[in-house]
């Protein structure tokens, strides 16, 4: 790759990792519209490296507090709503993984077409919509009940559709449950940290058989571009939803479904 490739592969992975737009989609579709070669494992496993220190960092007093009620609670301490959302985080997260590990080789080998993202964009762009005009709340992270972590789990699922978006699916069940926006997004890119670390997880398995070669300086610089833009994406997305809310990125999905259909239908 060259550097240009780099740098823009990096930002978008960093930005659209968090924002309701699909990252797989971007990054996806950015070889198949441009000549471009196709950046491999190894840096697909920088750049998420970048976005889950981007997340960590963003949210570390959270998670120190979740880590340190979760182990109490795990040493009879009792469940607080710090504990709690913990054991959420966790259990939210068993759906994808299921879903993710049998049918990852049918998801990488058939549904990777402009069209089914093109779907996914409009589909669950409309969704994102109504839910955020019509049900969100005002309901915290704090708030959530076993069986609504486990609607947003298994909506979480749907994320292995490439154009989903597995922010914007996230935070479309949190808001028909009720949430505030805000809270919804928090919950969101909690989850998104165990889900970061499974997937790197398994693509560093691909890297480790693939054997090849590694360009580290273009790794380096890809991990810390993806770990600034997500760092800011997530900043400025939660200022940006509490004023504005969701429906600028449910036309940007629509306006980039159309265009998709437009070009492969």
């Amino acid at each position: 790759m060259d550097w240009l490739q780099v740098a823009v592969l990096a930002i978008v992975q960093g930005l659209t990792e968090f924002l309701p737009v699909s990252s797989s989609a971007h990054l996806i579709l950015l070889p198949v519209l441009s000549d471009a070669q196709d950046q491999g494992l190894a840096f697909d496993v920088a750049l998420h490296v970048g976005s889950l220190a981007a997340v960590v960092i963003y949210f570390r007093q959270e998670l120190w507090r979740m880590t340190r009620s979760f182990s109490a609670s795990l040493a009879g301490g009792g469940v607080d709503q710090d504990a709690r959302l913990a054991w959420w985080v966790i259990l939210a997260t068993i759906p994808v993984c299921v879903v993710g590990l049998a049918f990852k080789d049918f998801i990488e080998a058939g549904m990777r077409s402009p069209l089914i993202i093109a779907f996914g964009l409009i589909v669950f762009g409309v969704l994102l919509g109504y839910a955020d005009w019509k049900h969100r709340g005002t309901r915290s992270e704090y708030q959530l009940s076993l069986r609504d972590v486990l609607v947003i789990g298994a909506a979480q699922a749907l994320a292995l559709i490439p154009g989903t978006s597995r922010s914007g699916i996230t935070i479309t069940a949190a808001l028909m449950l009720g949430m505030n926006r805000e809270a919804a997004a928090r919950f969101s890119f909690l989850l998104s940290i165990p889900v970061i670390v499974l997937a790197g997880g398994l693509e560093s398995v691909g890297l480790v058989r693939e054997a090849r070669e590694v360009d580290w300086l273009a790794l380096l610089v890809g991990t810390a571009l993806s770990g600034v833009s997500a760092y800011l994406c997530i900043h400025y997305f939660l200022a940006f939803i509490r004023r504005i809310g969701m429906q600028p990125f449910v036309v940007y999905r629509l306006l980039l479904g159309a265009w998709l259909l437009w070009l492969y239908w």
